[in-house]
């Protein structure tokens, strides 16, 4: 029987509690490390947690099994020990990334890509120095990473092509999405989207065309139910009978005119959020912040579920 395969998670918080779990789930060992130990020593509980939840929604098929194939690693050393992927989870700050990425490439063995989970910082910014910066990158994923796969591979300029394409292999290989950037640009896809979405959300609210809570409902009840399975390009090429040329040709000169005069930066202002937050409410406690999280969890792991199920027949 082969030796499983092997995984250095660094950094034990939620996005790396996520990724153990993801990797375990799929036969690899993963060994994690955390300088606060706290938070290493109540990782394995939560993992276990995290997948006995997944086994109830049918997403891993022996969560026990998976638990047992995290553990604790005392040293970044211990970690790295006989591990072919690094994942790292560390504070979302240039310069300690930098100090990470130093002791990484020190460390790990030679043919072990390093990855950052990082949510917009270029990998060009922490990996320019390095030795070994042609097997580092940027592999961003979405929350939570173990119910939203889609995770986007970025490059430096100095990063080798097949260190891309071995991490696209193996992301593809534990049940992720994995997306490639072809080259660097802040944020990268999704938050680069997701601010262009936010941005026209937070003008219309502000401007006063409709309510924060009616707008969620747009997106939750519409344009999300489409995308939750297409794609912009695919949504619109079913949209007009000759597909995207044709979609473009009748509602392209609308689009334009939208385009052409775009949300300015202020809607993100104190100013702006004030009038978004006098009809939204008040901000939630933390304790009613977790709970409303754990019910996003739920129902997203119920969506992940159905949608594994609908790709098979």
């Amino acid at each position: 029987m082969a030796e499983a395969r092997k995984v250095a998670i660094v950094g034990a918080g939620l996005i790396g509690r996520a990724w153990a779990m993801i990797f375990a789930r799929a036969g690899w060992q993963a060994a994690l490390h955390d300088p606060s130990p706290a938070a290493l020593q109540a990782a394995p509980g939560l993992c276990a947690q995290g997948l006995a939840e997944l086994a109830r929604h049918g997403l891993c098929a022996d969560p026990a099994a998976a638990a047992a194939r995290i553990s604790l690693a005392p040293s970044l050393a211990a970690a790295l020990a006989g591990a072919e992927f690094v994942q790292e989870n560390g504070p979302e700050d240039a310069a300690t990334k930098r100090a990470i990425f130093a002791e990484l490439d020190a460390l790990a063995a030679p043919g072990c890509l390093l990855a950052s989970s990082t949510s917009a910082i270029p990998a060009s910014v922490f990996t320019e120095g390095l030795a070994g910066r042609a097997r580092c990158l940027v592999a961003h994923p979405v929350n939570p990473p173990h119910l939203v796969p889609v995770v986007e591979l970025c490059g430096a300029p100095w990063t080798a092509p097949e260190t891309l394409a071995r991490a696209r292999e193996i992301f593809a290989g534990i049940g992720q999405a994995p997306v490639t950037v072809k080259r660097e640009v802040e944020g990268f896809i999704l938050n680069r989207l997701q601010g262009a979405l936010l941005a026209e959300a937070f003008r219309l609210v502000q401007e006063g065309y409709v309510s924060p809570q009616d707008l969620d409902t747009t997106v939750a009840e519409g344009l999300g139910l489409r995308w939750s399975f297409l794609g912009p390009f695919a949504t619109i090429e079913l949209n007009a009978p000759g597909g995207i040329p044709d979609y473009c040709a009748r509602y392209g000169p609308f689009y334009g005119r939208i385009a052409a005069a775009p949300p300015s930066p202020e809607v993100f202002g104190a100013a702006g959020i004030g009038a978004i937050m006098a009809q939204w409410g008040e901000t939630p406690d933390r304790a009613e912040i977790a709970k409303r999280s754990a019910r996003r969890d739920a129902r997203l792991a119920a969506l992940a579920a159905h949608k594994k199920e609908a790709e098979k027949a």
